[in-house]
């Protein structure tokens, strides 16, 4: 049996090179957002808790989509080693502070792959890349609008378990919805 050699397709080194670096960016993500859930879970908030869990297993999806795309297209993947997670926040606001800035940062990285595709005529990775795109803005929205439930419920009295209530029941408008 003849052994199958891959051979290196369009992907040039610096796009391989910035799809693993999200693909480590995402895994970081995942076990961020499961120090989230381990400290909402302390703190006693069972929605938040099972919402970062949620998260955590939709950021190692989006790192196994991305280390698929970058194996279906001729690439190494790279496994990701993950460090420096934080198992603390500030608050139970700053959690979600914490996680508003994650998913800029997420943004950011995404946006920047996306730029360097198009400026190389990587087409196909750009077109890979607009579902992340069109994920990003809807995570950035909800995280924002989470951070808000502080400011318009507040914190004071059962301040805190209302948000809670409500933390789950945020979702994307209907015109970011596909």
């Amino acid at each position: 049996m003849k052994d199958i050699i891959r051979i290196k397709t369009s992907l040039s080194e610096d796009i391989e090179t910035l799809l693993n670096n999200q693909v480590k960016m995402e895994a970081k993500s995942s076990a961020i957002y499961l120090a989230m859930a381990a400290f909402c879970d302390r703190l006693g908030f069972e929605n938040s808790t099972e919402f970062f869990f949620g998260q955590a297993d939709e950021e190692r999806s989006h790192m196994l989509k991305i280390f698929k795309y970058i194996a279906d297209a001729g690439g190494t993947p790279i496994s990701p080693e993950v460090k420096d997670v934080p198992q603390e926040f500030e608050s139970f606001r700053g959690v979600f502070e914490a996680a508003l800035e994650q998913e800029i940062e997420v943004t950011k990285a995404i946006n920047k792959i996306v730029s360097k595709a198009y400026k190389e005529g990587d087409h196909a990775t750009a077109n890979f890349l607009q579902w992340f795109v069109s994920e990003q803005q809807e995570e950035e929205f909800t995280a924002r609008r989470r951070v808000e439930l502080f400011d318009v419920i507040g914190e004071d009295g059962i301040g805190r378990y209302m948000i809670d209530q409500k933390i789950s029941k945020i979702g994307p408008p209907e015109s970011m919805e596909e």
